[in-house]
């Protein structure tokens, strides 16, 4: 059996918020340790992804250039051309409209993080 010991009520704060600093400090080198480990996996991740973006680009571009040719046995090279870059152009630019106006309803930072993250500093500078 563990022996009881008079110890002052001050020294045993002491030793709680020692060992709560420790247990904060053992959670950050955790997070960061897993932020790290994942960060080499979306690394890894985004450039297979940007590969296969890269090449399904190129894979557009011929297949705009198949479509040019199989329009210029209807009508004249230049015209075909310029047919398929119109219709190319509206079609970006529908989706670039898109795009934009989904970017705009995104909210940055998030509002609930943000207010979650205020209320830890207010609670940590009471304490």
């Amino acid at each position: 059996m563990a022996e009881n010991t008079d110890r002052p009520l001050r020294d045993v704060l002491h030793d709680i918020a020692g060992n709560l600093q420790e247990i904060v400090r053992s959670e950050i080198h955790l997070a960061t340790a897993e932020i790290r480990q994942e960060g080499k996996k979306a690394a890894l991740g985004a450039r297979v992804l940007g590969a296969g973006a890269l090449l399904c680009a190129y894979a557009g571009g011929v297949l705009v250039l198949a479509l040019v040719y199989a329009l210029s046995l209807i009508v004249a090279p230049w015209l075909a051309a310029t047919a398929v870059a119109v219709a190319t152009g509206i079609f970006g630019g529908i989706l670039i409209l898109v795009g934009r106006k989904q970017l705009q309803q995104v909210d940055m930072p998030p509002p609930r993080t943000t207010e979650t993250l205020k209320e830890n500093i207010e609670w940590a500078a009471r304490r």
